[in-house]
């Protein structure tokens, strides 16, 4: 068969197709094709092949930037995903461009508003990452803070980037410098790419604010004019494939970035920089096992005592605050089960809730089911943490605080804010 990287020619019955090969599957040949996108042509519909040209690998010099002492200093730290990646034309296949030159040659434009480092951390997609790989980048925070950083962007996969933003807020405290999570729903060798203008907007904002902490850089709508600076424990995925994919949950943006303009709106308070805060890492237990479940109708006890030997368990609660916990007619038998099951779990392990419409604020006093939960044991009313968040928060004080009673305190406690004071009508749909 043919080399990964080999420009070849397939023929069916109905047309011709012409790029790079990438792979062979079982029924299929994957093709990178000249517009930048995969396909897969179906081995029985071939009726010729050949190879067009040979694979030619390019060497590309990793070439030194020189650096301007009168510009703050960013340093990238890479972990995957597409922001900073592009197609390998002698592959076919997206590499990630991780060096001081990549990046440049990538985004020209951050050149002349700051000295870049980077740094690759991990080459992953964000959906492999474990509890390790937090633990990871907070240690590089923290390193390249005490080094001197002006402000630190961690180029991320776009799926779980909003579990780290949480995880970091979290692990990484006293932070007196900006750190931005940047991701990219398209492909920088995409004409619609976000890559470039959320790189640009993250670093625009890191040189000419006096933000703090860390957030998330992503578009604001389909257009390339905005981007905003969102809140790392109140945002969520919310599209699969949009440009502004990231929003804003329970709360406002931080700010508003006009690339265009060069100009910064802010929107909500925030903390200040200060360089001379001393951070203060605590990282999460790498072994800790704490489960996330969904209720829903037909549920069955046998779906929660799954998670008996867990350290943890997060429950998404239906409407205000609720699930399947009360026999009401011959057929809900098992509901009776469901409380019971968590009734044995709270004795065990911290349970706590977080809503499952996304919007909105947990509260368990309002109807039966909500109060048979508070009696069973259940953490977490009145709260309005994304379930993502609970998820992050719950294992970090697992990980960094033994006493069930002061995990429970705690959880329902506002720390980095993961939990708003109000429930405002202006936060919905933002």
């Amino acid at each position: 068969m043919f080399k990964q990287g080999e420009t070849i020619e397939l023929k069916t019955n109905v047309q011709t197709f012409q790029g790079v090969f990438i792979k062979e599957e079982k029924d299929f040949v994957v093709l990178k094709l000249g517009n930048g996108y995969n396909i897969g042509v179906s081995k029985r519909t071939i009726k010729e092949q050949k190879s067009i040209a040979k694979p030619k690998p390019v060497k590309e010099e990793v070439k030194k930037e020189k650096q301007d002492k009168k510009l703050p200093s960013i340093t990238i730290l890479h972990t995957g995903g597409t922001i900073a990646s592009k197609v390998d034309y002698s592959t076919g296949a997206v590499i990630a461009k991780f060096t001081e030159s990549d990046i440049l040659k990538l985004f020209p434009e951050i050149k002349e508003l700051a000295n870049i480092k980077s740094e690759l951390v991990r080459n992953m997609q964000s959906e492999m990452m474990r509890f390790a790989h937090y633990n990871i980048l907070a240690k590089a925070i923290k390193k390249e803070a005490e080094k001197g950083a002006d402000g630190i962007i961690i180029t991320h996969g776009t799926d779980t980037l909003h579990n780290t933003s949480a995880a970091l807020s979290f692990a990484v405290e006293n932070l007196g410098i900006p750190v931005m999570l940047v991701g990219s729903q398209r492909s920088s060798d995409r004409g619609s790419s976000d890559s470039a203008i959320n790189l640009l907007a993250a670093t625009q904002f890191i040189v000419n604010s006096d933000f703090a902490g860390v957030a998330i850089c992503m578009h604001e709508n389909p257009n390339d004019d905005t981007c905003l600076i969102l809140p790392a424990c109140k945002t969520r995925k919310m599209h699969t494939s949009r440009r502004d994919a990231f929003r804003p949950i329970n709360a406002l943006p931080i700010a508003r970035v006009f690339v265009e303009k060069k100009k910064i709106d802010f929107i909500s308070e925030h903390d200040k920089k200060d360089k001379k805060k001393k951070i203060e890492l605590k990282l999460f237990n790498e072994k800790l096992k704490v489960g996330l479940v969904a209720s829903h109708v037909q549920m069955f006890a046998s779906e929660l005592l799954a998670y008996k030997d867990f350290d943890g368990l997060v429950i998404e609660l239906l409407g205000i605050g609720h699930m399947p916990t009360m026999k009401v007619d011959e057929f809900t038998a098992e509901n009776d089960k469901i409380l019971l099951a968590i009734q044995e779990l709270a004795k065990k392990m911290p349970v706590v809730v977080a809503p499952l419409p996304i919007y909105g604020r947990v509260n368990m006093n309002v109807y039966t089911p909500g109060k048979q939960l508070i009696e069973a044991g259940v953490i977490g009313n009145y709260t309005d943490m994304t379930p993502e968040t609970a998820f992050i928060k719950l294992a970090w004080l697992l990980s960094n605080y033994k006493d069930k009673k002061e995990i429970a305190e705690l959880f329902e406690k506002n720390l980095h804010g993961e939990i708003s004071d109000r429930s405002e009508k202006e936060f919905f749909l933002i």
